[in-house]
């Protein structure tokens, strides 16, 4: 006489054919940052046309292979990523520019999943002709820019402006996460992340 299947039996198995027909969990994506210098001594520097001090350019070594050349003409800069010198001076990112006067500092934090950079954000400082010192100076004003690296163009994503935003760095942060690797240089336009102020007003040309 053929025996019965027990209750158990069939539930075991039963939940054995759904495990197999269910597809595998994906893993939750991770993203980290790691930070590089771009401080003259860290850097290959290069003198500018014909010796002149405030025309130079570093080469600066990154993250993943990468290269960050600063340009400064005319104490304004410019901040482009590649794979060496030539191939940064073609990207996007190295034309742009800001009318006041500029500087950057020299810290750049890299955003990357699987040992990957996909974004950097870097402090500037965006000369205020209109907001001066004591001696007539003009009083620089922090901003952060996101910028996207490859595959695809190297260019600007985002600005934050920091004076105006006590959580700058989690705003740029999570610009870079979530605009960068789908921003279409010359296509999209910069976005201002969090509230506006002066130093992002000043980007604008």
């Amino acid at each position: 006489m053929r025996s019965i299947p027990s209750t158990v039996t069939i539930l075991a198995a039963t939940l054995i054919a759904a495990g197999a027909a269910m597809p595998p969990l994906s893993h939750a994506e991770t993203i980290g940052s790691s930070y590089s210098s771009t401080a003259p001594k860290d850097c290959r520097v290069f003198a500018g046309r014909n010796g002149v001090d405030d025309s130079t350019t570093r080469v600066c070594p990154g993250k993943a292979g990468y290269v960050v050349l600063i340009s400064e003409d005319d104490l304004r800069e410019t901040v482009s990523v590649g794979r060496n010198r030539a191939g940064a001076s073609k990207e996007p990112a190295a034309q742009a520019w800001f009318g006041p006067f500029n500087s950057t500092t020299h810290t750049v934090e890299w955003r990357a999943t699987d040992a990957k950079p996909f974004a950097i954000i870097q402090r500037w400082h965006i000369a205020d002709n209109t907001d001066q010192d004591k001696d007539g100076r003009p009083i620089a004003k922090p901003m952060l820019a996101v910028t996207r690296l490859p595959p695809g163009a190297v260019c600007h994503v985002a600005y934050v402006d920091v004076k105006a935003n006590p959580n700058a760095n989690e705003l740029a942060r999570k610009a870079a996460d979530e605009f960068a690797r789908d921003f279409k240089c010359g296509k999209d336009e910069v976005k201002v992340v969090g509230a506006s102020g002066r130093a992002v007003e000043l980007t604008r040309r």
